[in-house]
């Protein structure tokens, strides 16, 4: 069992240029982590919103936080953050904003959650339990294209035809009940030269795809980044921690957006006020060093993304 680690959290609290007094929102709660932390920086005039559609997690931050008046936790999904902000605080617009995509160590370390392809649970996976499509549900109702094209744009997975078609197998002849039941499947269905290539579990990508689907993770991070600038005050800081290129690239692409001119008016020398980029970077994407490495190797993956809001 791993202790839940705030991944990069030194760069994340500098990323986000805390102020005494500012109002803050970490948008994936998790198991509070960072909020711990932004709440200790924080003064007696100073807020933080916790977001979280995981109720687990909403417990967790009701039991840790609640004597605080400071902070306050909304159980919703992050791309309802202009939604949560108006709740807690009306127009107050944020001095800054976190993202952590992905599943989260507490997550993945509660067998009875599904996540892991390491661990024997029920087929479930839901960041929100209260919705009603699981891992099981999916993959009793998926046909064999759907889940080879799920495999191949949610896990990146070169075997997606393969796997898709031993699963579907399996599943007809009921043999995947199970989370170890379908990380085999997939095991058994990956070539020796394949896995002898590979660090990672031959299931990882199918986990990845399953989960990403069933709790709409692509389509959470897109609607979260059309509303975090209006989120956002003037001078107000937005970080992304991102852990695997799908996350990444969306965020890369709304920066490379928000960071720039209105092409139509590139090249010209007044560019009028409505044309001029909403964000500039804060530095270049940033990894986690060997220190925390050693003590959290799950950061391995991950990049810490950081921008200000202009206009």
């Amino acid at each position: 069992m791993h202790a839940h680690v705030p991944v990069m959290l030194a760069q994340v609290l500098d990323g986000l240029a805390l102020t005494d007094s500012g109002y803050y929102v970490d948008a994936t709660f998790g198991r509070g982590g960072h909020s711990a932390e932004i709440l200790n920086r924080l003064g007696p005039e100073g807020r933080l919103l916790a977001i979280d559609r995981d109720n687990t997690a909403v417990a967790e931050a009701q039991r840790r936080f609640a004597d605080d008046p400071r902070f306050q936790i909304a159980q919703v999904p992050f791309a309802e953050l202009a939604t949560a902000m108006n709740g807690a605080w009306g127009d107050q617009r944020a001095s800054g904003v976190l993202f952590d995509f992905g599943v989260s160590s507490p997550q993945l370390d509660d067998a009875e959650r599904g996540f892991s392809f390491l661990r024997e649970g029920p087929l479930d996976m839901r960041m929100d339990t209260q919705q009603n499509v699981t891992a099981a549900s999916y993959l009793a109702d998926v046909d064999e294209a759907t889940l080879r094209r799920d495999l191949r744009e949610l896990g990146e997975e070169r075997l997606a035809g393969r796997i898709a078609t031993a699963i579907i197998v399996a599943r007809d002849r009921g043999a995947i009940r199970t989370t170890l039941d379908l990380a085999n499947g997939v095991e058994a269905a990956t070539p020796a030269r394949v896995k002898a290539r590979s660090q990672r579990h031959p299931a990882t990508q199918t986990f990845q795809a399953i989960r990403m689907r069933i709790n709409d993770e692509l389509g959470q991070i897109k609607r979260a980044l059309s509303a975090v600038v209006d989120c956002l005050r003037i001078g107000g800081r937005v970080c992304f921690i991102t852990f695997h290129s799908l996350e990444d690239r969306p965020v890369k692409r709304f920066l490379r957006d928000a960071c720039a001119e209105d092409p139509v008016y590139r090249g010209l020398p007044d560019v009028p006020e409505h044309a001029r980029p909403t964000m500039r970077l804060i530095g270049k994407a940033q990894t986690a060093g060997k220190e925390e490495l050693t003590r959290n190797p799950r950061a391995r993956s991950a990049r810490l993304r950081i921008a200000e809001r202009l206009r």
